[in-house]
């Protein structure tokens, strides 16, 4: 709960999964036409046909290890996948599930994108969703389901994404946001640190704000960052970030550096002096990388062109509202 701007990982009513290992079912019974597709998906499988679905994720980063596959410690990642192993009966090869970004350890998500394909299609994806929920914790949820063209690549397509960096700015931190939001006891001033944002903004080289250890996920250190803004909200100051792309850590270094603006232990002019040193020595004189807990993956933005489904695709699954018209609620 972080005022105004909280990030509310929402759970839906939650699947009944059998405790047998080959044996899934919802309270409905309607996973069966989940785990047995029908005589014109099984010809298109049989013809080598595939086809690929998007996914719009949610999750509370406390207690994973980051987005990407290791089978422990757990990863958002590797829950998704024995949740549509287990459904789909298909290996971790076969689905190549891949996400928009590669969150770290503690880090959280309202917009994560992922994609991953089938060798059969589905007529409806309702089922489908409430399958997969049923099968994840209670801290990752996939909030969207839909079919998506074959040229639909989760992580390069996208255009843009837009991140949110969270600062708790009390002198005593609220202990409901202790694994929301970072705590800054000192009062900061959101104007500097509005005036140190904006030269960010625009097309420039980012190596100092990237841990070289894992700098080889990207192959440039070129980006573009389209806005930077920071807004007081109560306690909360929140950091809005989009860019066309981000280096490993990088929005983290640049929230760093912005906190020690806001201090006023250094002037906003400070943000282009290190930009132009290409050196993560350089920004690592005056400032660490903020805590990952208050940084959130809010969306991951795409042509419109790209997310238009394949004709005849089934509706997009926004989850279903299980409606009751008689019921006894027994409380004892």
């Amino acid at each position: 709960m972080l005022g105004s701007a909280v990030v509310r990982l929402a759970t839906p009513p939650r699947a009944a999964a059998s405790a047998a290992a080959g044996n899934i079912s919802l309270v409905d019974g309607s996973l069966r036409a989940v785990l047995h597709p029908g005589a014109d998906d099984a010809d298109s499988a049989a013809a080598g046909c595939s086809h690929k679905w998007r996914m719009v994720i949610a999750y509370d980063g406390t207690k994973f290890k980051g987005w990407q596959y290791q089978p422990s410690p757990p990863t958002i990642q590797c829950f998704l996948e024995k949740a549509l192993i287990r459904i789909t009966k298909l290996d971790r090869k076969e689905l190549c599930l891949v996400g928009a970004g590669r969150t770290d350890t503690g880090v959280h998500a309202r917009g994560q994108v992922a994609h991953f394909t089938t060798p059969f299609a589905y007529h409806c994806l309702d089922s489908f969703h409430s399958a997969i929920n049923g099968l994840l914790p209670p801290d990752i949820r996939v909030r969207e389901i839909s079919a998506a063209c074959p040229e639909f690549h989760a992580r390069t397509s996208t255009k843009s994404k837009i991140y949110h960096y969270k600062i708790y700015n009390e002198a005593v931190m609220d202990p409901f946001h202790t694994n929301y939001a970072y705590h800054s006891a000192h009062k900061l001033n959101p104007h500097a640190m509005q005036e140190a944002a904006n030269h960010f903004v625009g097309v420039h080289d980012f190596s100092s704000f990237a841990n070289a250890v894992h700098n080889d996920r990207v192959r440039s250190p070129i980006k573009k960052i389209s806005r930077f803004d920071v807004t007081k909200m109560d306690a909360i100051i929140q950091l809005e970030v989009e860019g066309t792309g981000f280096l490993y850590r990088q929005v983290r270094n640049m929230v760093a550096l912005l906190i020690q603006v806001g201090r006023e232990g250094l002037p906003p002019e400070i943000v282009p002096r290190i930009i132009a040193a290409k050196d993560r020595k350089e920004l690592a004189k005056v400032a660490l990388s903020a805590p990952p807990h208050g940084l959130y993956l809010m969306s991951v933005n795409y042509d419109k062109e790209i997310l238009k489904p394949p004709v005849g695709s089934p509706p997009v699954s926004f989850g279903r509202t299980h409606q009751i018209s008689r019921c006894k609620l027994l409380f004892y």
